[in-house]
């Protein structure tokens, strides 16, 4: 089991990095929430990861928290949730908001999450609603990491990122078009675009 990878980051492609680990590259997957706060490429990175096999292949799942990864952990064990979907989930809402909505029944707020239907909407509320509710008392998802945002190519990066999390294209070119046109960092325009889709 491989629980955390400490490197330097080679390449960020949302929702891909690449983390050089003593001349090995660590092909790694991430939340758009890990990257916000991943430093800038060849600066050193400590990512907690979430190593998962099966019979066709290996995939490195990694998260600038433990608590991220303690509630990707959470969210792959409910029925029907894959660790893309996990990903997607934890890239439209944070740990918080996606607590409030759970607790909530806030059905429609989970069904903006690209690839979450109302059935699965539903699905997470009831098998989540108590192991989010024990995690929230005991203040699981309260560790933030102290890391510097980096400053990227804006919309073609941003619309790849959407696109990667489960939009169509013509979705992820319409959200960005929305979008402030002097804004030059791609992550920002993410981020507000998924914060658009859930208002």
């Amino acid at each position: 089991m491989i629980g955390r990878i400490v490197g330097t980051l080679i390449e960020k492609t949302p929702p891909e990095l690449l983390v050089d680990v003593g001349g090995v590259g660590y092909e790694i997957m991430a939340s758009m929430s890990t990257i916000y706060e991943l430093p800038q490429v060849g600066q050193s990175v400590i990512l907690h990861t979430h190593f998962q096999v099966k019979e066709d292949a290996q995939s490195l799942y990694g998260f600038a928290t433990k608590d991220e990864r303690a509630l990707f952990r959470i969210l792959i064990k409910v029925n029907g949730i894959g660790p893309k979907m996990a990903l997607s989930v934890l890239s439209s809402m944070n740990p918080p908001e996606l607590i409030t909505a759970v607790q909530e029944s806030q059905i429609d707020s989970l069904t903006k999450v690209p690839g979450v239907g109302k059935r699965t909407a539903e699905r997470l509320v009831v098998e989540l609603r108590d192991k989010l509710g024990t995690a929230a008392k005991q203040d699981l998802f309260t560790e933030r990491s102290v890391v510097t945002q980096v400053q990227a190519d804006p919309r073609q990066e941003a619309e790849a990122a959407l696109i990667s999390l489960g939009y169509k294209p013509q979705e992820a070119a319409r959200m960005i078009a929305k979008l402030p046109k002097d804004e030059s960092n791609s992550e920002l325009l993410i981020k507000a675009a998924l914060k658009s889709m859930l208002k």
